[in-house]
């Protein structure tokens, strides 16, 4: 089974504010991602800069970027491992998942991946798709925990709920395999199916596979199951897009 961490992008994302931020601040903030999304670097870093001293996490975490990439500043590690960890600290699930990559590459610091594995729960938990998908990696290799296809399927299910195209096409290999979940070719095909409209390459040549493997019925059954699970997932995307645009209109 081919499954593997996912990286950080290393591209800045309008993301949604903590719960306990002022008007003030969420504007500040915005106009720091806008300003570092088209590359004013310097103008995004003043808006940061008051947040961030104000211990504001979503800046926190935007002025770690900053450093972890350079954008206008020399690239720092340890400055940007220093601010991840502060907000992370305040429980900011975009910084706990930062750093549990941190943790699990070891380069700025000792490898630990119990460590990693906590991180990486805690940012999950919260909903991050991203995490969701890297745990049910850890847990499918017993990395940094006990080996458990199980959660691994449940955590890979969750993430491709979200639309996380690699978590739809692992969901689909356990079921291929029957690790985790029943064993089921019309379930791996419907995953793959998915995963394929999302683009992602493997994805098709896995469903045609699959396909041969099953009646035209039972493909067709598939295939519709896979069209409702989509437009759920896509009907679920649009609604998070309308509650972001509204909460960054107040």
């Amino acid at each position: 089974m081919r499954i593997i961490l996912v990286k950080s992008l290393g591209i800045v994302i309008l993301l949604l504010l903590g719960c306990f931020s002022t008007p003030a601040q969420g504007n500040d903030l915005n106009q720091g991602i806008y300003e570092l999304n088209r590359g004013e670097f310097h103008a995004a870093i003043e808006q940061f800069r008051p947040l961030v001293a104000e211990g504001y996490a979503p800046a926190q975490y935007q002025m770690a970027i900053v450093y972890q990439h350079g954008y206008g500043v020399p690239k720092d590690g340890m400055k940007a491992l220093e601010l991840f960890e502060l907000a992370a600290n305040q429980n900011y699930s975009d910084a706990q998942f930062e750093l549990a990559l941190i943790y699990s590459e070891g380069k700025l610091v000792k490898q630990d991946l119990k460590k990693a594995y906590d991180l990486t729960f805690k940012a999950a938990k919260k909903g991050l798709a991203s995490a969701q998908f890297n745990l049910a990696v850890m847990l499918a290799n017993g990395t940094g925990t006990e080996q458990d296809y199980f959660k691994a399927s449940r955590w890979y299910q969750s993430a491709a709920d979200q639309n996380h195209a690699l978590a739809q096409y692992n969901l689909a290999l356990l079921y291929s395999e029957g690790k985790g979940v029943e064993k089921s070719t019309e379930m791996s095909l419907v995953w793959n199916t998915i995963a394929s409209w999302n683009s992602y390459p493997d994805a098709d040549k896995s469903r045609i596979l699959d396909e041969r493997e099953l009646s035209k019925a039972k493909i067709d059954t598939a295939i519709d199951k896979a069209n409702k699970i989509y437009s759920k997932i896509i009907e679920q995307e649009e609604l998070k897009a309308k509650m972001a645009k509204k909460n960054d209109f107040y």
